[in-house]
């Protein structure tokens, strides 16, 4: 079995082959100033490999440099750690400098495993309480559930150290899901990309113990977001084309590879390139259209029809095409569940950007004081952010009473305490 903790954390970093880490790796030496040092594919492929040598000290330096995670947590184990002397390799270069404080080398000490110590029922009891969050997602605070979730996550990677077998494959699918979910909160609900995108490597890093491929095509594709909403469209895509490689590993449903396409659009909306969006969602919806005999499995649940006229609509609207993305907001609000609320808020705020885009800013307001409402109810972050931008979209009429109705709710006391605590 390869090493998959550095294997997922170099493609959760946007490095897709060993070439490209190996690259990344010599030019981050040239920047730290340790001379003589390039890192071949070979090397990369050795610590890659099931028993992968314990890096010298500048090879640590760059490796926590370039993947921002510390070495133990990369599927390395320290010398001091087995009962055999491991090979070492060599350090090259300047005098070497310690990869982390000696305090912190400590504290990332490897606890003992004990494989097979849990009984052969630990997965699926583990996996109960990860299907019992996918639910709560829906209608608990988030703060809340986030606390619960990294509690469950920190459990679960407890006991992976303490399965083999069948038992550790299920527990590590359901640890895979629990972090995923971990990082959904953490990006959408809290917006905390930065915090939301260390928490998809530990995702993937988890799916990769389950070798399942399609959940680490979705984090993948979530991890695509990050860098998608911050701009940085390059990375965005070397993470897109990371995810569509996992989904063919494995019979993906349409629901699959149609989220994946909107994943994408969404990435240039933000990036502003609508024309190459609406073409991937003209693509995502014939794939719905044709359809298959592939169901998408149970913790697919963020993703269909309506879900695409959400994405396609805001797309439309970025692109200036205000009377086409009425018609599609309107029909998604009008197909959302009741039980959607967080979606629900989305398509209102962007539904009110429409009607200021087209000057109507009393139904831009009406629709804005809907959002405010669904929002006292079900928190969501993301959804904020569009009710914000749909306000800013009304400065031509702020002293209109129905916009200061609105500043009224978005800015009282309790709307801005709990903005800030949640």
């Amino acid at each position: 079995m390869s090493n998959t903790a550095l294997k997922a954390a170099r493609q959760a970093a946007g490095y897709c082959s060993q070439q490209a880490l190996a690259s990344a790796l010599t030019r981050a030496a040239q920047q730290l100033g340790l001379r003589g040092i390039e890192v071949s594919t070979r090397q990369v492929r050795r610590w890659e490999s099931s028993n992968p040598p314990w890096p010298g000290e500048d090879y640590q330096r760059l490796i926590v440099h370039v993947l921002r995670q510390p070495i133990e947590d990369l599927g390395f184990r320290a010398p001091w750690s087995r009962g055999t002397e491991p090979a070492i390799e060599p350090t090259r270069g300047p005098a070497p400098q310690p990869a982390l404080p000696s305090t912190a080398l400590r504290a990332a000490l490897p606890r003992p495993v004990k494989l097979g110590t849990q009984p052969g029922t630990i997965g699926g009891d583990y996996a109960i309480v990860t299907e019992a969050h996918r639910r709560l997602y829906l209608s608990v605070a988030p703060a809340a559930l986030h606390r619960a979730v990294a509690e469950h996550a920190a459990l679960g990677t407890s006991l992976l150290g303490e399965t083999s077998g069948t038992a550790r494959r299920i527990l590590a699918a359901a640890l895979a899901e629990t972090t995923l979910l971990l990082g959904r909160i953490e990006f959408f609900d809290l917006r905390q990309p930065a915090t939301a995108d260390a928490t998809l490597v530990r995702a993937l890093q988890a799916a990769g113990e389950a070798d399942d491929s399609l959940i680490g095509a979705a984090i993948l594709a979530h991890a695509a977001f990050v860098p998608g909403w911050a701009g940085r469209l390059p990375e965005a895509r070397e993470r897109m084309q990371a995810a569509r490689a996992y989904a063919r590993r494995a019979p993906a449903a349409p629901e699959i590879l149609a989220w994946l396409d909107a994943v994408e659009a969404e990435c240039l909306t933000r990036c502003g390139d609508q024309r190459g969006a609406l073409s991937l969602l003209r693509r995502a919806e014939d794939t719905l259209a044709t359809g298959g005999t592939v169901p998408p499995p149970d913790w697919f649940t963020w993703f269909s029809a309506v879900r695409l006229h959400a994405f396609k609509g805001n797309t439309e609207l970025a692109a200036g095409l205000i009377p086409q993305a009425r018609t599609t907001l309107e029909r998604a609000l009008a197909e959302l569940p009741e039980t959607d609320g967080k979606q629900r808020v989305v398509v209102l705020g962007d539904l009110a950007a429409v009607e200021a885009a087209a000057s109507r800013p009393d139904e831009a307001c009406a629709l804005l004081e809907q959002a405010l409402d669904q929002l006292a109810t079900t928190w969501y972050a993301t959804g904020m952010e569009r009710v914000r931008e749909a306000r800013r979209a009304l400065a031509p009429w702020q002293d209109s009473a129905a916009v200061q109705r609105v500043d009224d709710r978005l800015y009282s006391w309790p709307a801005m305490l709990n903005s800030l605590q949640r």
